[in-house]
């Protein structure tokens, strides 16, 4: 039978047993609206904390027993005894979302349904003391839950105890869930079904130091050991075994976890092809010490260069435990599952669209194809973690791109497919992802399983049966997804995949009717922080074209650059953008350490001629540029048009041409620049002095010294005559 009162209330009197028919809340109110107050003040902050750990089976069965338990615990300060644990279940089902909506958000202290009281329902524990817990386990024959109708019922636990103040009749801990119940075909019917497709994000913030390692390892050990989001996700994964799933990844997480699992390695410059450095390439001749042998090779993660492997550090060597461990879970888990990628980084769509839509399709192909390195198939997609995405964003998607959008966007009620400017829209259930309601856990995995089965239910109740989608919050750490599954094998429920969904016939929405909250927008990366990104990819790609024998350090500059520009980057902008500006300076400093010098001062007494620049490599790997002279004319320089490779550690000279058809001093400014002719930042100045004088000067010299030896010679004639005549 049903009652809404424990078993000691009802050894009260008469007035007690009018109680016995209400809430113990509405009838504590009518009988006293004093004790109704304060009791319902005190209901926000159970004494006695109750949980719901396991729920068979997870919706009303037609037959058999429904078995709950789960633990009670005293948080107050004083001992509690005679504690009695019953179960109830609401009198009228919920049949449509926002019904549950509302009830998710109800207050713990009202009213639901009555305390089933049967003898052999119920539990007893006689004393709990404080902090102390206690486990229960109910069965309750389907006889008691008096639920008829199809659609989610309440369903949960109430304990009741005693204290030296004495006992009353108002709930002292509390847990409550949701319970569906769909009714069994009948004889030579067909069972109707409602598809479920569950996703599960693979995304999280991925900051660098300036040199190219990954940053806040702590976090990185929280998220991928025990408890941390990214494990509890990878394990909910593997745990739905041959269930389909779709997986919505970002392919920057587990690249950023391979790199820990080696040692988290700074960026290399070191050489990635076999190209050998001429030393005597065309533009200048070597100085007596460019001939020196190179540095060693730098050496490889977790390699000191002696061949004894590098000790990492406490933090570094969890990381790297943890993250191979993570790898692993996660191969099994993508195996055979539908995956989609997110673009590389997780870039900020929205922002991306409104500042830099070249950084977008560079992370959208930088994302695409298989997913390394285990070479499984993937398809694209968009996301955001709020599920919101501007109408911009939207269209600079490609039409073969899955669009995962929140409910939330949709005026009216959200279809489950939606076609608008020619994309695919997929519409996820804000309030599937959303848990359950208190005082359980919202995010609890037993409350969040009952959350999904509630929302399907009602979907099959409605005419058309549209699908449900659930994307998971990337930020959720389950405790255990042991039965989270199995709970979702009901005869009713076709868990399928996306692919599967969007498969379906869409509802065309015009992209203007689909909502972008101000907040949202308010959220977005702005313009700096593109720009910031940019000017890091630029710097990367000058390095590359400087170093003679690298050719991937841009493309994982590039990597670091995009995941700065990341949606998680949307609440510590600041600091993302100080990570980029940082390994930007870390790239200058290195281009800096290429160098050229030019002499104090060149003269050029014949019009013409030529002068030596020295170009200094403090790398510890060979670098080719190429030298640009910056001159006014009539001084005209010829500087070697080739590159000009200068080994590791070394220096080499350069003979500049020059010539003038003026007289006077000119200032020359002599600059490196990379093979791209994108200058590198070194330069050097040098006045340039030119003697040179003209045809007319000349003649009048001439003439000048013709009439001098002239005049000698008449001179000498007529000393020569005056002898003569003496």
């Amino acid at each position: 039978m049903l009652r809404p009162v424990s078993l000691l209330s009802a050894l009260a009197g008469a007035v007690t047993a009018g109680v016995l028919l209400a809430s113990p809340v509405e009838a504590a109110a009518a009988a006293n609206p004093i004790a109704h107050s304060s009791s319902a003040s005190r209901a926000s902050a159970t004494p006695l904390r109750v949980t719901i750990e396991s729920l068979t089976p997870s919706e009303i069965p037609e037959t058999g027993r429904v078995r709950v338990s789960g633990t009670v615990t005293n948080r107050d300060v004083q001992t509690w005894t005679d504690i009695g644990i019953y179960a109830f279940v609401s009198d009228d089902p919920m049949t449509t979302t926002s019904e549950l909506a509302d009830a998710a958000a109800t207050g713990q202290d009202a009213f639901l349904g009555g305390r089933i009281l049967t003898e052999g329902t119920y539990n007893k524990v006689d004393e709990l003391a404080p902090g102390e817990s206690r486990t229960y386990s109910l069965s309750i024959p389907r006889a008691e839950l008096h639920a008829d109708e199809d659609g989610v019922y309440w369903f949960g636990v109430h304990a009741l105890g005693t204290t030296e103040d004495g006992t009353d009749q108002f709930a002292d801990g509390r847990a409550r869930t949701f319970l569906p119940l769909v009714s069994q075909p009948r004889k030579n019917q067909v069972q109707k079904t409602v598809q479920a497709a569950l996703v599960v994000p693979i995304r999280r913030q991925i900051t660098h130091a300036d040199d190219g390692s990954i940053s806040d390892i702590d976090g990185w050990v929280h998220s991928l050991g025990e408890g941390g989001p990214l494990r509890s996700l990878v394990e909910l994964g593997v745990a739905a075994g041959s269930r389909p799933i779709t997986w919505l990844v970002d392919p920057a997480v587990p690249d950023a976890v391979r790199q820990l699992v080696s040692g988290n390695p700074p960026r290399s410059l070191a050489a990635t092809t076999d190209e050998e450095v001429d030393p005597d390439a065309t533009g200048g001749l070597e100085s007596p010490d460019a001939s020196a042998s190179p540095t060693e090779q730098t050496p490889a993660p977790g390699d000191e260069g002696d061949g004894e492997p590098a000790e990492l550090s406490p933090e570094l060597q969890d990381a790297a435990t943890e993250g191979s461990r993570w790898l692993e879970n996660l191969h099994s888990g993508l195996e055979g599952q539908e995956i989609l990628t997110l673009p590389y980084g997780d870039m900020d769509v929205a922002a991306a669209a409104r500042y830099d839509q070249d950084a977008y399709r560079h992370a959208r192909e930088r994302a695409d194809g298989d997913l390394a390195p285990w070479g499984l198939p993937t398809s694209p997609a968009v996301s955001s973690p709020s599920g919101y995405i501007d109408a911009d964003g939207i269209r600079m998607a490609d039409p073969k791109t899955t669009v995962l959008v929140t409910d939330r966007m949709f005026r009216s009620k959200a279809p489950t497919v939606a076609r608008t400017e020619g994309r695919t829209l997929v519409v996820s259930s804000s309030g599937a992802a959303s848990g359950g309601p208190g005082p359980t856990e919202r995010m609890d995995p037993l409350a969040v399983r009952q959350r999904i089965l509630a929302e399907a239910a009602v979907r099959l109740l409605t005419p058309g049966r549209k699908p449900l989608v659930v994307t998971l919050p990337s930020t959720w750490s389950p405790e255990s997804v042991t039965g989270f599954f199995e709970g979702l094998d009901v005869d009713w429920l076709d868990l399928t995949d996306l692919a599967a969904i969007t498969s379906r016939a869409g509802t065309d929405v015009p992209v203007d009717r689909l909502q972008y909250p101000d907040r949202q927008r308010r959220l977005e990366l702005d313009a700096d922080m593109f720009t910031a990104a940019g000017d890091l990819v630029q710097a990367g790609e000058t390095l590359q074209n400087l170093l003679t024998r690298n050719d991937q350090v841009a493309s994982v500059i590039r990597d670091e650059a995009l995941t700065d520009t990341s949606y998680p980057s949307r609440l510590h902008a600041e600091t993302a953008r100080a990570s980029a500006d940082a390994s930007r300076a870390w790239i200058e400093e290195r281009l800096r350490s290429v160098r050229i010098d030019a002499p104090k001062g060149v003269i050029l007494s014949s019009g013409s001629g030529r002068f030596a620049a020295t170009i200094t490599n403090g790398l510890d790997e060979p670098v080719s540029v190429k030298v640009r002279a910056t001159v006014e004319a009539p001084l005209e320089l010829s500087v070697p048009a080739d590159a000009i490779e200068v080994g590791a550690d070394s220096k080499r000279t350069v003979l500049i041409n020059a010539s003038s058809s003026g007289v006077g001093i000119r200032t020359v400014t002599l600059s490196l620049t990379d093979l791209d002719d994108v200058p590198i930042g070194s330069y050097d100045d040098l006045p340039i002095r030119s003697n040179r004088v003209s045809n007319v000067i000349w003649l009048i010299i001439g003439t000048g010294v013709a009439l001098l030896f002239g005049a000698i010679l008449v001179r000498l004639v007529r000393r020569i005559r005056t002898a003569a005549r003496s």
